[in-house]
């Protein structure tokens, strides 16, 4: 539920991320907005100046703004935060306005942009805006660029957004905790020109990963390969929302990474092409057909494709290891070993073991007891049955005669009848192998031998 918060103070004079101290009066600072849901807001329609078309934010929001003059006015609140990941687990974050990661800052190309920054973390802390071409001064390093944001204090950064793109935000101050914990965020500027490659549905998220033993609710910020929740905005799956498409519709998803390896990203049924990075927009000449996009460490990755065929089609990173959650690390290969006999070992010295895994790890149908605040490795039914997936998976539901605004789960796709791959009753027999050496015929030999004097072009 989006909820407002006044902020005390209004007679301290702000200091700012450089030299502009004296500029903006704390009376003047603009209420903070907070998003308590996890679930995917409606797209925040422009009131005023160029129109676009706005983004939504997969489990997230767009943060309000305001007009000061010709000022767009944002307030961000770095703060510690509750996110559940997935119904059943939750985990204590840092981040901003309420969530992690934050909520997506959306503003046009030229906007003079006015942001300020209250830090309600237990340490100092500053953001970077990471791909935004801004004034030195601005660019939010602490200690090189500006003093860091002390606790309880609050700084303004002023710029212009000259360039149009998909961009992030996030902290440059005592990072690996404070990006560890999920201090991130997503930029969008659209571009001045209404009709540059614009399009029906625009989604935004951005991914991160975290280290969460069973049981516990802090990410344990010095690790740096071993995660157990891949997350995209902070949710794993089921928790992520699917991505509901008009049939016809002209679809971009950007995707930023700040997590701590790249990530292929592969959506099913359709072919798509990259659009843009962080640097910019791709020339429409140099774009080419992908089904799979690798998303590097600190990067963006735009892409656009046509939704011309419908249904439910599965949208995740294609490494295994990555569509799993927290209890399908460290787990022994066991097939192919006797259950039985393994049972009665393990039985005497913890009564209550499981023996699994001897024909595969498929436990979508299993039951068991698992440690409090986690999730097991692979989750979720379809209508099908199990769909056994966890961590960056979720479903682009498309579909016909959806309205322009409407991004509601539509539910199961409803198959045309003789649609769906079937059993059918037939005899299973051996399929034949070659037990002797292949025996060429004389005039084969001949085109052989004569193909020896031929010679390499």
């Amino acid at each position: 539920m989006l909820s407002r918060r006044s902020f005390l103070g209004t007679a301290t004079v702000l200091a700012s991320a450089t030299a502009i101290s004296g500029r903006a009066q704390a009376a003047n600072i603009p209420e903070a907005p907070m998003m308590e849901k996890a679930t995917m807001q409606p797209p925040l329609r422009p009131s005023s100046g160029p129109d676009y078309n706005p983004v939504v934010t997969l489990n997230g929001w767009t943060l309000p703004w305001r007009m000061n003059g010709d000022w767009k006015e944002f307030h961000l609140v770095a703060e510690p935060v509750e996110r559940e990941f997935a119904p059943g687990m939750k985990a204590f974050l840092w981040g901003y306005n309420g969530q992690a990661p934050g909520p997506t800052i959306e503003c046009v190309e030229g906007d003079k942009v006015r942001i300020f920054v209250t830090n309600k973390l237990p340490e100092y802390t500053t953001v970077h805006w990471h791909g935004v071409i801004v004034p030195n001064g601005m660019d939010g390093v602490g200690g090189l660029n500006q003093p860091h944001i002390p606790v309880g204090k609050t700084f303004v950064y002023e710029f212009e957004m000259k360039h149009s793109g998909t961009f992030m935000y996030h902290p440059h101050s005592d990072e690996m905790v404070q990006m560890a914990m999920g201090m991130m965020g997503m930029i969008v500027v659209h571009p001045r020109d209404p009709n540059f490659r614009r399009v029906d549905r625009d989604f935004v998220f951005i991914m991160s990963t975290y280290l969460i033993d069973p049981g516990t609710y802090l990410p344990k910020v010095t690790e740096m390969t071993d995660f157990n929740m891949w997350t995209w905005n902070s949710r794993v799956f089921p928790g992520i929302d699917p991505l509901a498409v008009r049939l016809g519709d002209r679809v971009r998803v950007r995707i930023g990474n700040l997590s701590m390896t790249n990530h292929p990203i592969h959506l099913h049924g359709h072919k798509f092409a990259v659009s843009c990075t962080d640097g910019g927009w791709v020339p429409e000449g140099a774009q080419y057909p992908e089904t799979t996009t690798d998303v590097p460490v600190g990067a963006v990755r735009v892409f656009d494709f046509n939704a011309d065929n419908p249904g439910d089609w599965a949208f995740h990173c294609h490494k295994s290891h990555h569509t799993m959650n927290a209890m399908g690390h460290d787990v022994r290969n066991m097939i192919g070993v006797s259950r039985k006999e393994l049972a009665s070992a393990i039985g005497k010295l913890a009564p209550d073991a499981m023996v699994m895994g001897e024909a595969g790890m498929a436990i979508g149908d299993m039951e068991m007891a698992a440690p409090n605040n986690t999730l097991p490795m692979m989750t979720g039914t379809g209508q099908f049955g199990p769909i056994e997936m966890g961590g960056m998976f979720t479903v682009m539901k498309i579909r016909e005669g959806l309205a322009r605004d409407d991004y509601k789960d539509p539910g199961p796709y409803n198959f045309p009848k003789g649609s769906v791959a079937y059993e059918i009753d037939a005899p299973v027999t051996d399929a034949p192998r070659q037990t002797k050496p292949m025996q060429m015929k004389p005039d084969e030999m001949k085109s052989m031998k004569g193909m020896k004097g031929m010679k390499r072009m």
